[in-house]
């Protein structure tokens, strides 16, 4: 299991204090679509650092921090007790997100590839989940994109080789989950959180997502 202890001796050594594909036989949102319900999720005046209606811990909000050296530029790295999404960047620096994560052991450590990114997703939840949430039920052919989509308004895309895990990093019409463990599987966050993400994160890029229950205490 990829555990937190693999990625972080402690949370200050790891990060300082703060310095896509259509879906056949589904239609599409138009180019306006997408540029009204961006515009619907994303606030007035709307500043990463500071904007907050969702009523979120500040310190889920966007902050770039210092990286530790040796990370790969490009890389996501999730760590799931703290509940921060890292993009890291060129120059030793990460961006920083807060998100949510699945609850009990939906979530699903490891290490990812990113095969696929999709902007205002269609979701259809698997057999499995509607099992678990009956209220799925009314989604089994999909759900359509939108601003109430499952999967928000961007949507980033877990594989393990060549094979699709229906894990996603996306983001969520319930911001108010952020910090906490709610969804099914799959990694939330903000979805003008995401939207500043998404267009930074290549295909081909790697995502580690470490253990919720693994090791917080530091390696000597």
């Amino acid at each position: 299991m990829l555990t937190r202890r693999h990625f972080i001796s402690t949370t200050a050594a790891m990060f300082s204090a703060p310095l896509a594909s259509p879906v056949l036989g589904k239609s599409q949102p138009t180019k306006g679509q997408k540029a009204s319900w961006d515009a619907r999720v994303t606030p007035d005046a709307y500043d990463p650092a500071t904007s907050n209606p969702w009523g979120l811990p500040a310190r889920f909000l966007p902050q770039r921090v210092v990286a530790n050296d040796g990370l790969e530029p490009g890389d996501i790295h999730v760590d799931a007790v703290a509940r921060y999404l890292y993009h890291i960047e060129e120059g030793g620096t990460a961006m920083r997100y807060g998100v949510a994560i699945a609850r009990g052991n939906l979530y699903e450590p490891g290490t990812y590839t990113i095969r696929r990114k999709v902007e205002w997703p269609h979701w259809t939840p698997t057999a499995s989940m509607v099992k678990r949430n009956p209220e799925y039920a009314e989604f089994a052919d999909g759900q359509e994109p939108g601003p109430k989509n499952a999967l928000g308004s961007r949507a980033l895309y877990l594989y393990v080789g060549n094979r699709d895990t229906y894990l996603r990093i996306h983001g969520t019409p319930s911001p108010r989950s952020i910090g906490g463990r709610a969804s099914s599987g799959c990694v939330r966050m903000v979805m003008a959180h995401i939207n500043d993400l998404y267009p930074n994160v290549a295909i081909g890029s790697t995502a580690y997502l470490y253990s919720a229950e693994g090791s917080v205490v530091s390696e000597t």
